[in-house]
């Protein structure tokens, strides 16, 4: 096999033995083997007391070529090392009388509910008589996520079932039907037929209640007669649905759009007596834009939640919007803070609303007063993850260019911020990693425009080093102080390059203006920055060699470097193509979130197809001649692989040297630990290909 693949130029990255972890002793510049062994900290949830931390820590199992998640419980009083207290399992989540918590784990391959506790209560918890942990449901499906009820009796829980069956078990006997029938065909007569990078199968995420004192008693569904997913599909997490402050109430997103489904935003809040005595009620119905993550005040009587203005669009600007229960009157809490806010939370006197959001290339933890509406920072410097309120306590993840993630406690006003935990330190003691400075310039219409540039570990004064450009996607997403298990400068920078990036516009951060001038203009407004931005960095920054510099992007960023490959190719030597939108026309029948489609270009493909034409790469191939490496996943059906395919095929007939790296096992990001390996030596090879040179040239020879 190994001549025809040299035969089609197919480039079979040698993977590393990596079976087990071999520790570098000495220092070494930061590389792809450094970045999948780090332990991945999340999902922090803090006592109700503030005594206690659980989190989750990810580790590589190299050799079963995956992630393993466990639990552990820190005293954040007494101080000391962390405890690992579950082996396998994730979304740990505390007791109201904080004596246990629950969590999700696997039995016999079905993800079930489990409690671990302790008695005596508290002091306990860190002890050797802490009690073993305990199975709560024994379900026949997949428990997706769950949330408690205030009294800690119940727990709402989030099932796939085929929605015209009575229980669980209707659903499981369907699927093993299936699984043993020999045909393997399906008709669909509606879409989703396929989202992200999973087949539709007909059922729907449903939320039931269950009774955690009567293990014996069926979960009842509160969801019924919605035909849509609690939480949505395929990212919603528990933040979509909670109780009442009283335990009466349940309120939870979802959207019902039959058909529509594929080329509707209209996600709506519902209500629903937590006893199943009534059907849900639609608490936004008058607004056919996004509206989700609602949280109930502590008096119960004002549900927060979230709530787009433009109908189709997923990038408008998420407001804080207050919601009478009473007199069914809303307004919206802080109409001056020009960002879109992530999900809330709220102190426990209900005067503070507490949300992450993108600015300036950070993206900080923001109090917004609930009266008032005035916005203050928290914790401003890098990138704020999960995190959570006590009384008098905030516990936060937090991570920037240069440090994943770890666990740090503060007042609630950000004061005395402290880190206490210290994942990765001896990793990140014996690596070298390059320094990061943000940059302005003017941009398209002479409007300011925000990038960065990262130095590469080996970096010396008055030498010049090859340029990885790297182009963000989203589009309405940005590069900014953050670590990233994908896309990570120091990987480039540990490799002797430079890295230089541009929040164009369309990106997060910079107001909702800035970000929505990017639809329907692809390859306008953001070229514009980005040749501009790119004169910029090579005027600032003379160590940038603009004769050995490549450009790198995925997704939208994918795009871009399809577009510049045939109308701004003059400044690269190589360009690197993830997951790409290569032709406009095809994508707009291959891809599943067809809203999308239609907003960034003003309408559907049949209606309007000259918008879809305007900044279609694929017509400007006859241009291409920068030599091209392009990487496709199998499994990404947001982008198909046969947009990656017509790329490669474009430039293997115009006899432009290119390879094609295919994951037929990866959906639009590379997530498996081999595969993260052997996408970055695959890349780092391509551009040290093409701008190879003498070692590194000294500035102005």
């Amino acid at each position: 096999m190994k001549p025809l693949f040299a035969a089609l130029g197919l480039a079979l990255a040698t993977l590393p033995a990596m079976a087990a972890e071999v520790e570098s002793r000495s220092p070494h510049p930061f590389n792809i083997r450094d970045l999948v062994m780090m332990d991945r900290v999340g999902d922090p949830q803090l006592s109700p007391d503030g005594r206690f931390a659980l989190y989750t820590v990810r580790s590589t199992d190299y050799a079963a070529n995956k992630g393993v998640t466990a639990i552990y419980l820190l005293d954040l009083q007494q101080g000391g090392q962390p405890r690992k207290v579950v082996d396998k399992g994730s979304s740990p989540r505390w007791a109201p009388d904080g004596n246990s918590f629950y969590y999700l784990a696997a039995k016999d391959g079905v993800s079930q509910l489990w409690r671990w506790g302790s008695n005596p209560p508290q002091a306990g918890l860190l002890g050797k008589t802490a009690a073993a942990p305990s199975q709560v449901t024994h379900a026949p499906l997949d428990v997706n996520a769950f949330v408690l009820s205030p009294d800690g009796k119940r727990a709402l829980l989030s099932f796939d079932v085929f929605t015209d069956c009575a229980d669980l078990a209707c659903t499981k006997e369907r699927l093993d039907g299936r699984e043993a029938d020999k045909s393997t065909g399906t008709v669909y007569d509606k879409v989703f037929v396929r989202h992200w990078d999973t087949w539709a199968d007909g059922r729907r995420a449903q939320l039931f209640i269950a009774d955690l004192d009567n293990a014996d008693e069926a979960p009842s569904l509160l969801s019924r007669g919605i035909d849509g997913d609690v939480p949505s599909k395929p990212f919603g997490g528990d933040d979509e649905f909670g109780f009442s402050p009283d335990g009466r109430t349940v309120y939870f997103g979802a959207r019902i759009a039959g058909k529509t489904e594929p080329w509707s935003t209209n996600f709506d809040v519902f209500s629903v007596p937590a006893d199943g005595s009534m059907a849900p009620k639609n608490l936004t119905a008058a607004n056919l834009a996004w509206d989700a993550f609602p949280v109930a005040s502590p008096d119960g009587k004002t549900l927060y939640y979230l709530a787009m203005k433009d109908p189709g669009s997923e990038a408008d600007r998420f407001a804080i919007t207050a919601l009478d229960l009473d007199s069914g009157q809303k307004r919206e809490v802080a109409p001056d803070w020009d960002r879109s806010a992530g999900s809330l939370k709220i102190s426990a006197d209900g005067k503070t609303l507490y949300a992450t959001s993108d600015d300036h290339g950070q993206h900080p933890l923001f109090a917004i007063d609930v009266a008032t509406g005035k916005v203050r920072t928290v914790v401003g410097e890098g990138s704020v993850g999960g995190y959570d309120l006590g009384k008098s306590r905030l516990l936060l993840q937090r991570d920037d260019l240069k440090h994943p993630a770890d666990l740090y406690v503060s007042d609630l006003q950000g004061k005395g911020l402290k880190q206490v935990t210290h994942y990765n330190a001896q990793r990140l003691k014996n690596t070298q990693m390059g320094d990061a400075e943000f940059f302005t310039f003017k941009g398209w219409n002479n409007e300011t425009v925000q990038g960065y540039v990262v130095k590469p570990a080996n970096y010396k004064s008055g030498r010049k080093y090859p340029v990885a450009f790297i182009i963000h996607g989203g589009p309405q997403g940005a590069m900014s102080n953050a670590w990233s298990y994908r896309w990570n400068p120091q990987t480039y920078a540990g490799q002797g390059f430079a890295v230089v990036t541009i929040n164009f516009h369309g990106s997060t951060g910079y107001g909702q203006a800035f970000t929505e001038s990017i639809s329907g203009d692809w390859g306008g407004k953001p070229l514009d920055d980005l040749k501009a931005g790119w004169k910029a960095a090579l005027s600032k920054y003379s160590f940038l060699d603009a004769n050995r510099a490549c450009a790198l992007g995925a997704s939208y960023g994918g795009f871009m470097v399809y577009w510049i490959a045939g109308v701004w190719n003059e400044p690269w030597k190589c360009l690197v193509d993830h997951d790409g939108v290569f032709d406009t026309r095809s994508m707009y029948y291959s891809t599943e979130e067809l809203w999308f489609e239609e907003k960034e270009n003003s309408g559907t493909q049949y209606e309007h197809p000259e918008n879809y034409e305007k900044f279609n790469p694929l017509n400007h191939v006859k241009d291409w001649r920068v030599p091209m490496l392009v990487v496709h996943g199998g499994k990404d059906f947001r982008i198909p692989d046969v947009q990656g395919l017509g790329a490669f095929t474009a430039m293997q007939r115009r006899g432009i040297p290119s390879q094609f790296l295919h994951f037929p096992d990866e959906n639009h990001w590379v997530l498996k630990p081999q595969n993260s390996v052997q996408w970055h030596e695959t890349v780092n090879a391509w551009l040290k290909q093409w701008t190879a040179d003498d070692g590194g040239k000294k500035s102005g020879k």
